[in-house]
């Protein structure tokens, strides 16, 4: 199974709380460039998983324009940033167990992407994730390693 972490696009302040912040013009086209890149990776998605928040949401619907549908796409609330990274990993290979899917998409928040990783990739420290940057796990049975991470910045 390959999972495609991916922080949502850049997003501005001005909102009445956390959950409601928006994606700024900026955000809209990293996403972009980063969805267009991410084609020349991946054809399709079997499963999507995205946090609730709004700019997590946006996000995924500009990648959304660029790939088929996938079999499955689900909004958990597991993933939002203060989420608990051990919970948010057997969540999240429950559903692609259920799912029985291969190519797993999942846009979520700083800080708990990174932790994520960690609690994926043993050995591994909690990595940055730039806005709109992707992290590429690859999960053979109980091991897991990092293929590859990605920012808009280094494919432009």
């Amino acid at each position: 199974m390959q999972l495609y972490l991916m922080r949502h696009g850049e997003a501005g302040f001005n909102a009445a709380s956390d959950k409601e912040r928006t994606l700024t013009n900026s955000g809209r086209y990293h996403t972009k460039l980063m969805s267009n890149w991410l084609c020349q990776q991946v054809a399709d998605f079997d499963l999507v998983l995205v946090s609730p928040y709004l700019r997590a949401q946006q996000t995924w619907q500009e990648i959304s324009q660029h790939f088929p549908s996938p079999r499955k796409w689900l909004v958990l609330d597991d993933i939002i940033p203060a989420g608990d990274p051990t919970t948010a990993a057997d969540v999240l290979l429950a559903y692609a167990e259920q799912y029985k899917a291969d190519k797993v998409l999942v846009i979520s928040h700083m800080p708990l992407l990174g932790y994520l990783v960690a609690e994926l990739v043993k050995g591994v420290e909690p990595p940055l994730f730039a806005t709109s940057g992707i992290t590429m796990i690859d999960k053979h049975g109980e091991s897991c390693s990092m293929g590859w991470q990605q920012t808009p910045h280094t494919i432009s």
